[in-house]
């Protein structure tokens, strides 16, 4: 075993909370963050630490990312997720998926065949189901209070993990953007856009996907931080590189080769849960 120390941190999306559910989003992160954590403290990879924690916010029905998705403007759910390995920058993303429960596995499946990086839409099925990857009833996606509940534009979940051997990884999921067309494909499952991974640092991002696909804001955060930057600096600047060039809003979070955990938002809420070197996990809002 190596002498560096697991680190991880998760967001649970940047936006406003218009409802009371910010504590039970909180506890959300917590879960899926110690989840992660709990394979780093083992000695697993990074790249199973962030893809448990993905999975367990996309079955948290709270958040915009498998189960609670958000939905298009026919009324159905089309979700992407990507996730990335610091470690050859080996890569996997789904985008436009309508009837599997945990987007961020099929992405670590597209990841592990190794034959591409992104798969879209029927093709992304097809896929699937060509590896006997369980597909599901696309209505059981659909929380029944959606419509009603989800009045921010921007929800996406991620995490960002460091593990016991110095290795390095990224991902992110989301439903999308409320009423958005079908086929639209968001920031998070494009490689560099919203997640992004390699030996200097790694990034998830969550916000306006249309904005932060424009800035390639993940890899502007990952270069910050090889140019010198800490990891809230990184993001502080990166924030600011996508006000100037944008005017929009957006939040993200990441780690750099040290393991040291770093996240900024500009928008009025983002939930938050990280887990360092005591093993002790620390929300923020």
């Amino acid at each position: 075993m190596s002498d560096f120390q697991p680190s991880i941190i998760v967001h649970g999306g940047a936006g406003p909370v218009k409802d009371d559910s910010l504590a039970a989003r909180l506890d959300g992160c917590k879960v899926a963050a110690l989840a992660g954590y709990e394979i780093l403290r083992l000695g697993g990879s990074a790249l199973d630490a962030a893809e448990a924690a993905v999975v367990a916010l996309e079955d948290n029905p709270l958040f915009n990312a498998g189960t609670g998705s958000t939905l298009n403007s026919l009324g159905q759910v089309e979700m992407d997720a990507a996730i990335m390995a610091a470690d050859g920058l080996r890569a996997g993303a789904v985008a436009a998926l309508k009837a599997i429960k945990n987007p961020i596995k099929l992405a670590r499946r597209v990841l592990d065949d190794g034959r591409h990086v992104l798969l879209a839409g029927e093709g992304a099925s097809l896929f699937a189901r060509s590896i006997d990857f369980p597909e599901c009833d696309p209505a059981s996606l659909i929380v029944a209070s959606e419509k009603q509940r989800w009045d921010s534009k921007h929800g996406t979940v991620g995490c960002v993990a460091f593990d016991r051997h110095g290795q390095l990884a990224a991902a992110t999921s989301t439903g999308g953007i409320f009423n958005k067309l079908p086929g639209r494909v968001g920031d998070s499952p494009l490689i560099g856009c919203g997640t992004y991974a390699n030996k200097f640092g790694a990034v998830s991002c969550t916000g306006y996907g249309e904005a932060i696909m424009r800035v390639v804001m993940a890899r502007d955060a990952v270069q910050l931080l090889q140019d010198g930057l800490d990891p809230n600096e990184a993001a502080a600047m990166a924030l600011e590189n996508l006000v100037e060039l944008t005017a929009s809003t957006a939040g993200l979070i990441l780690i750099d080769a040290h393991g040291r955990i770093g996240f900024g938002r500009n928008t009025t809420h983002m939930p938050v849960c990280y887990v360092a070197e005591n093993g002790v996990a620390q929300v923020a809002s």
